[in-house]
């Protein structure tokens, strides 16, 4: 089986459905979850993130992001609170490769879990590629 990080912006496409790169790649990768090909690793803050960038999407109501949040909750993944070693990691990335602390984080967390991070967001992997333990979304075989 493999074993993966996932970033907020894989997680965004299974919801946000319209123009988006790479989408059918997502609903694969989702589709290989479900299916118990895949164990995936997220910190808590997924939840936040999805919440936050789907409450902030005119086609979705209140409910819609409840019912979303939900259904992510309910796919069974290894879900990570917060450590001060992640945390720190986190704030090292985030200053040596010039990202936010919280993208840093699954990033940080993909290192202490050695486990590769798949991300959609492009311009956060062309800034922390040297760190080799993440991939594109789109380089997902």
């Amino acid at each position: 089986m493999k074993e993966y990080i996932l970033d907020t912006s894989v997680v965004i496409k299974w919801f946000s459905e319209y123009d988006e790169d790479d989408l059918q790649k997502a609903l694969d990768l989702r589709y290989k979850i479900l299916e118990g090909e895949y164990h995936i690793v997220v910190p808590d803050l997924v939840f936040y993130e999805l919440s936050n960038a789907l409450r902030y999407n005119p086609r979705f109501t209140a409910n819609d992001v409840k019912d979303a949040v939900n259904t992510v909750m309910d796919m069974g993944f290894d879900v990570k609170g917060i450590e001060n070693e992640t945390v720190e990691g986190a704030v090292e990335i985030a200053f040596q490769y010039n990202v936010s602390v919280y993208d840093a984080y699954f990033m940080a967390l993909s290192r202490k879990e050695k486990k590769p991070l798949v991300t959609a967001d492009c311009r956060f992997y062309r800034k922390v590629k040297k760190l080799k333990n993440i991939t594109k979304l789109s380089h997902l075989d």
